[in-house]
């Protein structure tokens, strides 16, 4: 259904939105596959498999819902199946926009008939959340280790009885970085029990050492780890027969020829054939973090990442693959970007900037709608980029269109209501509507340094005459954005100059919708969006 009772025909340009995406796909369809795997930034992924299924988990920071879950049965071909973290505690503190902060590099185990995500928060601590259905319900995250500055663990149940937490440490919050340490947990995983002990400095040859990933392996323990910076490391590999070292040292794969910058950040992940592979993510910069599949092998106990084209033990990553062997052949599948709104929920792939209220947004379904409440924007905000309730998704490749309908019905008492579409990063644009008494204007706004709390410049650039309108932003290489406008869905007018994206706090640029007002009132207006769509661009 769409709005008002009428059925939405299914043509090329009207299409289920549970179909596979438009923009990217990685599955070549002819047993290979090509990198990205996913072409989005789910950053900092940590991937296992349980019997015949995989799951991969990502940083979220402060966007709610946070902790994505993916899941995959041949580790190309990803959905999104959940999310752990419904609310992000400390619930009143994320109330608020909190740019870069709230989860960074987590952490997915399967013990004991259990699935645990262990992430840090840079400001509290290290939480921990469990379920025994990672498509079901997750608990409600506990503090195992209140404290600032500690970051991405990562856990072991060692056959020893002993857990241990490998963790490094944010210099922005601790005053020390580029160190890897371990501590001790309970038997439950649930509290450390000791302060713990730097097992490996990085100060001299692995700047930045963080991110690690903790195995054991024929006696050895392994620190799979990031070192190098972001967008210029390599991955690190630290192994030692004793959890507290010495550890030996190695760099299992790095740029090398290729284009592709900072390969590091990851999880070891073996098929159930007894194939291993790598997942490491891609720094590309308004694009985000992306998700990179890299073939693996052990020689003398050490791991080889990628194509070892000269024989030193060292890999490059790979553009083209064969797939994975994990027994059998799966469809293609990738995870959600367009949204008809039909369902009693948006999909999963949309994030709010902050914890949400009931009040911002209610599922429409006998109208096939997302409707939109107007919600005051905070007094202290200086532009959208401190308001929480702007509703984004993730930039789905690098050139893509998006296109919404929608139906603004403002409060007839109120002025200055506004509902739109919107690309937010450090710098902003939009195309929206804005309710005066005159009528309904159509307006174009950019905020440039609008994370320094620079005001948005805004420009009139219609009046709206009809009921519904459809709003576009063509997104090409390097995040070059054109916003557009129609009143009947074939006929677009550009609205304003190239915008050119910018990434967001340690996140790739967003796109989504947003409903505000400047006024305090007894009932707000509303916008019915009516489907949102991502297309290739032709």
């Amino acid at each position: 259904m769409t709005l008002f009772g009428q059925k939405k025909k299914l043509t090329k340009e009207n299409f289920n939105s549970k179909s596979i995406s438009q923009t990217w796909i990685s599955d070549q369809g002819n047993g290979t596959y090509r990198n990205p795997v996913i072409d989005a930034d789910y950053s900092d992924p940590d991937v296992i498999r349980v019997n015949d299924d995989y799951y991969m988990v990502s940083s979220s920071f402060d966007a709610v819902p946070g902790l994505p879950i993916l899941h995959s049965k041949d580790l190309i071909n990803w959905t999104i199946i959940n999310h752990a973290l419904l609310r992000q505690p400390p619930y009143e503190h994320f109330s608020k926009t909190q740019h870069g902060n709230g989860v960074w590099a987590p952490s997915i185990r399967y013990h004991n008939g259990e699935f645990y995500i262990y992430y840090p928060d840079p400001d509290f601590g290290i939480y921990l959340t469990k379920a025994k259905d990672p498509a079901g319900e997750w608990s409600v995250p506990i503090l195992i280790e209140a404290g600032k500055g500690l970051i991405d663990p990562c856990p072991l149940w060692d056959e020893n009885g002993k857990v241990y937490l490998a963790y490094a440490y944010a210099g922005s919050r601790s005053g020390i970085k580029s160190v890897i340490a371990v501590k001790e947990l309970n038997n439950q995983g649930t509290k450390t029990t000791n302060t713990g002990k730097i097992v490996y400095d990085g100060h001299e040859l692995d700047p930045t050492i963080e991110g690690p990933k903790l195995y054991k392996r024929n006696g050895f323990y392994y620190i799979f780890a990031p070192a190098g910076g972001v967008s210029t490391g390599w991955q690190l590999i630290l192994r030692s027969k004793n959890i507290n070292g010495p550890y030996e040292r190695k760099v299992a794969m790095d740029q090398g020829n290729t284009s592709i910058n900072g390969p590091h950040q990851g999880a070891w992940v073996v098929t159930q054939t007894g194939e291993d592979w790598f997942f490491h993510f891609q720094d590309k910069g308004v694009y985000g973090r992306v998700v990179h599949l890299q073939p693996m092998k052990w020689i003398n106990d050490w791991p080889v990442i990628g194509e070892d084209k000269d024989g030193d033990g060292k890999g490059q990553p790979t553009l083209s693959f064969k797939k994975p062997n994990v027994g059998k052949i799966w469809p293609i599948s990738t995870p959600a970007e367009s949204d008809e709104f039909n369902d009693p929920s948006p999909g999963r792939q949309w994030q709010w900037q902050a914890n949400p209220k009931a009040t911002w947004s209610f599922m429409n379904v006998e109208k096939g709608a997302l409707r939109l409440y107007t919600d005051q924007i905070p007094d202290s905000a200086k532009n959208y980029y401190e308001v929480p309730n702007i509703l984004l998704q993730k930039f789905p490749t690098e050139e893509f269109v998006v296109t919404t309908k929608l139906r603004f019905s403002p409060n007839p008492k109120l002025e200055n209501e506004r509902v739109g579409l919107m690309v937010m990063g450090l710098d902003y644009a939009n195309i929206s509507l804005i309710s005066t008494k005159n009528g309904t204007d159509i307006i174009y706004g950019v905020a440039k340094g609008a994370n320094k709390g620079k005001v948005e410049i805004e420009k009139k650039i219609g009046r709206l005459i009809s009921k519904d309108v459809y709003f576009r932003v063509t997104v090409k290489k390097n995040g070059r954005c054109q916003f557009s406008y129609s009143e009947d869905g074939n006929q677009f007018t550009n609205a304003g100059e190239l915008f050119q994206a910018e990434p967001g706090h340690w996140i790739g640029a967003k796109v989504g919708l947003f409903a505000s007002r400047k006024d305090k009132t007894n009932d707000s207006g509303y916008a019915d969006f009516d489907w949102f769509r991502l297309t290739s661009i032709k």
